[in-house]
């Protein structure tokens, strides 16, 4: 069990968003404009020939993550946790202010402005969220989950609460992410994040049914091997798996892997445009960030490309197969005509040598996770921030397009101050000045760059609330120069910003010995599960997993092999399962086994990771209703997950617990349990397996096809055609659906769900797709609303203006009511000589940032606000971070306003 103080700091909480677009220049070059994430604000800074000079701090919402300059006295933030974007007055620089903010899907990530006149602004977000005017359609094949948010900057509709989109373009991908506009403004290019790669998993009963497992079937030491799912790739004629063997039969989607989509940015509304001019193809699987050639349009594309089809890891003696030190390769794709060319930027790197000792050439050559770019008016140099290699590349397009480059480390910009990674995200071009600024995520600061010189001027901090532990540990997710013996591999390769790639990946050991499983276990049903026998050496695929909501839940990794419970014994049955910081260290075999380091890595560094990354949450739910509530049918789900008899003659609660008031065990007052108590159940492979989570299963949504399977999974087995993922539920990513997970062997009978169909003699329900079925669709409507550590209400905004201020109030009264209930703290913000800043303390009552003011009431502060003509943001952040936020910055006791 993690310590309270390390599990999670009362007045911060780590969200670990990731940086789009942190750094923007104003039209004139006198400003450059900054998200600070950990603090919830927009920096502004003058730009002098020497320096930045600070000159102005906005609060925006949570987690900002891109900002974009509209003109020299309006800028845009993108808050990727609030679902929302801050419009900023800039007018007057020292006193910059909220004057709109506009609700938009879920997770924003990135803002552009195009159209005529650059009039347009372009905003990605994901096709859910309670903030959406539509319905996500979750359940639905073949629906795209990428949307772009348009406005007209110049009317966003003044009477609305949250402005009036122009256009909402649905795009056939999954999350988005990034976007680049054309120098004329006329296109807009808009990229997926986790678009995949066309692998996808066939469930281990249709292999062993079509033809049975690849080799090896034992281990090294002659132990036999469970069945297992297995990792198949369309390679554009056949569904192949790692030896080019087809599996066309087992198949029932298509992968049409569209990457990145061109929208015209004229048309009316704006539009992604028709036909296969539309989209592009294979340019990578995940995506980071887009940036236009000036000179030739080109669109360079950062990227990172998945080895996930090739199996196991370990040193490979005995298969001779293995990813080790081959996870994701870096590169740029360069998008023109229709036409896709990727280029490794690591093609220096022998994959077949591995594991040599630090330092060494090819590390020095290497540039890991590359995300923001920027570049050179006239087109011929390309600036790539390296987040995994704390160091800018520096490219010739010429030879990057035709693929001539050669990896060097001279042709680096090496950002670290004193060998302490930095992890630079974000970049803007100063040329007039001969400067590069660099947003560097670990120090949260600004790096200065002379471009002639290639070296760093200065670093300009900006404030962090975060705590140290968080600061420390960060940089052992994302760090490829530590943790791998070529550079371009570490943990974030696949935890992609502490979640997850979407991806699945077969990292069994052939090379190991079956090892111990400690318990405790969870079933009480031994029929159903009926043998445990320790953790196999070939476990088969399984789905990247979070590195999110890892506190208080118990074992890690799908198996739960990464565990306390192996650790020294305990007077307390099953202690060690729960801690969570053993569990952790367990992961040091990784850095040998999978990403390649010649050995593990220190313990104190080891310890520092721990500390981070048991920190990073989930964020609140999308689907839920903000005010917490259930549909009639997600009421009616939840009833029957708690059901007795409801599931395996047992309820779904019984395995998967759910209880967010809980205190963890043994006396630690760090709350919740989120659908496992972390206990183990075995699957029908037969394979030990813990009991996961439910938190995420929204984002999981987008596979639906697959064949059917002899006595279980029946319904919906016909071709389901294109698809926006490869991979969908339970631990190998086989099964497509929560339905169709419900309807296999233990939830088929009427015992279960009384208002299913009776199944045939067969084993198979021959009734339409969903007919007969009400309690399966609702415990599926439920697990998708699921609760989270924070409540959906958490990051939700509202500005008040006297133009929207009646449908403003409505809004406000739900975050009043959400922060009464105690589901969150509840800020203001305005600005009159400098910002002032409210906490909510109930009873309709506010305090503010300067200690004289005492008390005001709402009614009071709203009045205020309209008599002055200010605009008034009004915040729900996680409890206990309100003071903070709100009216007490730096947390010296000392309010912000009497500073």
């Amino acid at each position: 069990m993690v310590s309270v103080s390390s599990a999670r700091a009362a007045s911060y909480t780590l969200f670990e968003s990731d940086q789009v677009r942190p750094l923007a220049l104003s039209q004139n070059g006198q400003r450059l404009y900054a998200v600070n994430t950990p603090d919830n604000r927009l920096e502004v800074f003058h730009v002098t020939p020497s320096g930045l000079l600070h000159v102005g701090s906005v609060t925006v919402g949570l987690e900002p993550v891109a900002v974009a300059s509209r003109n020299n006295d309006e800028v845009w933030v993108v808050n990727h946790l609030s679902d929302s974007v801050s419009v900023v007055d800039v007018t007057v620089p020292f006193a910059p202010r909220v004057v709109r903010t506009l609700l938009v899907g879920d997770e924003p990530r990135d803002i552009v402005f195009g159209g005529l006149n650059r009039s347009r602004a372009f905003i990605t977000a994901a096709h859910r969220g309670q903030n959406a005017p539509f319905d996500p359609q979750l359940t639905t094949p073949g629906i795209g989950r990428a949307d772009v948010w348009v406005f007209d900057a110049t009317n966003l509709g003044a009477s609305s609460l949250g402005g009036v989109p122009l256009n909402i373009i649905r795009l056939f991908a999954d999350t988005p992410r990034a976007l680049a506009v054309s120098p004329d403004g006329q296109r807009v290019y808009a990229a997926g994040f986790h678009t995949g790669n066309r692998t996808t998993s066939i469930h281990r009963n249709l292999v062993l049914a079509n033809g049975g497992m690849p080799p090896p079937h034992t281990n090294a030491l002659g132990e036999p091997q469970p069945p297992t799912a297995l990792i198949v790739k369309y390679d554009g004629n056949h569904w192949v798996d790692e030896s080019g063997t087809p599996w066309d039969a087992a198949v029932r989607l298509s992968l049409p892997d569209k990457d990145v989509f061109v929208i015209d940015a004229m048309a009316n509304p704006p539009a992604q445009l028709a036909g296969t001019a539309g989209s592009y193809t294979g340019v990578g699987t995940v995506l980071y960030n887009m940036i236009v050639n000036p000179a030739n349009g080109k669109v360079y594309v950062t990227n990172t490309d998945a080895n996930n089809l090739q199996r196991f890891e370990g040193p490979g003696i005995f298969t001779g197969s293995t990813v080790r030190g081959h996870l994701h390769e870096a590169r740029i794709s360069v998008l023109s005509n229709g036409t896709v060319t990727p280029r490794h930027l690591n093609k220096h790197i022998n994959y077949d040598s591995c594991c040599a000792s630090l330092p060494n050439a090819a590390n020095d050559k290497s540039l890991a996770t590359p995300v923001g770019m920027a570049i050179t008016s006239n087109g011929s140099k390309l600036y790539v921030a390296a987040l995994g290699s704390s160091k800018i590349g520096v490219f010739d397009t010429a030879a990057l397009e035709n693929g001539t480059f050669i990896p060097s480390a001279a042709n680096h910009i090496v950002l670290d101050d004193s060998d302490e990674p930095v992890g630079p995200t974000g970049l803007v071009l100063n040329e007039s000045n001969k400067r590069l600024y660099v947003l560097t995520r670990f120090d949260n600061s600004i790096a200065i760059v002379n471009t002639t010189t290639r070296s760093v001027l200065d670093r300009v901090p900006l404030y962090n609330p975060e705590p140290p532990s968080v600061v420390a540990g960060r940089q052992y997710l994302y760090d490829a120069r530590f943790s791998s013996a070529n550079g371009e591999a570490s943990c974030a390769s696949c935890h992609v910003f502490g979640d997850m790639d979407s991806l699945a990946w077969n990292l069994g050991n052939p090379d190991i010995a079956t090892s111990d499983l400690p318990g405790p276990i969870a079933s009480p049903f031994p029929k159903f599960f009926p043998t445990f026998d320790g953790f196999s050496a070939l476990k088969g695929p399984m789905t990247t997993q979070s590195l999110r909501g890892m506190a208080n839940h118990g074992p890690m990794h799908w198996r739960g092999d990464r565990t306390g419970g192996n650790a020294e014994p305990s007077a307390q049955p099953n202690e060690g399962t729960f801690d969570e910081r053993e569990a952790f260290r367990q992961f040091q075999a990784g850095f040998v086994d999978l990403l390649g380091r010649s050995e593990p890595i220190p313990d104190d560094d080891m310890e520092a990771f721990a500390d981070f990354a048991l920190q990073i949450m989930y964020p609140p739910n999308p689907i839920r209703n903000l005010d917490n509530s259930f549909t009639p049918d997600q009421e009616a789900g939840r009833e029957h997950f708690f059901l007795v008899g409801g599931a395996l003659a047992g309820a779904c609660e019984t395995c998967h617990r759910l209880d967010p008031t809980a205190n963890a065990e043994f006396g630690e007052p760090i709350p919740g349990f989120f659908g496992t108590g972390g206990g183990y159940v075995v699957n029908e492979q037969p394979q030990s397996m813990k009991v996961p989570h439910l938190r995420n299963l929204y984002q999981k949504v987008g596979m639906f096809g697959m064949a059917r399977v002899p006595n279980i999974f029946p319904k919906d087995n016909d071709p389901m055609g294109d698809q926006v993922r490869g991979f969908g539920f339970t631990n190998d990513g086989s099964e497509d659906t929560i339905f169709r997970f419900m309807n296999s062997r233990g939830f088929d009978d009427q015992t279960s769900f009384p208002n299913s169909p009776p199944v045939s003699p067969n084993g198979f329900d021959e009734s339409p797709p969903g007919a007969g079925d009400p309690v399966r669709r609702q415990v599926e409507q439920f697990l998708l609303a699921f609760d989270s550590n924070l409540a959906p209400i958490v990051g939700q905004q509202v500005t008040v203006t006297n133009q929207n201020s009646a449908a403003a109030n409505v809004r406000l009264n739900l975050l009043v009511a959400r922060a009464d209930v105690g589901e969150c703290d509840l800020i203001g913000k305005t600005r009159f000589a400098q910002e002032i800043g409210f906490l909510y303390v109930g009873a309709n009552e506010f305090v503010s940032s300067y200690q004289s003011f005492g008390t005001i009431s709402r009614t009071a502060l709203l009045s205020l606000a309209k008599s002055f003509q200010r605009e008034l943001t009004f915040t729900c952040v996680p409890p206990g971070t309100g003071e903070r936020i709100g009216i007490d910055r730096d947390e010296d006791g000392i309010r912000d306003g009497d500073e």
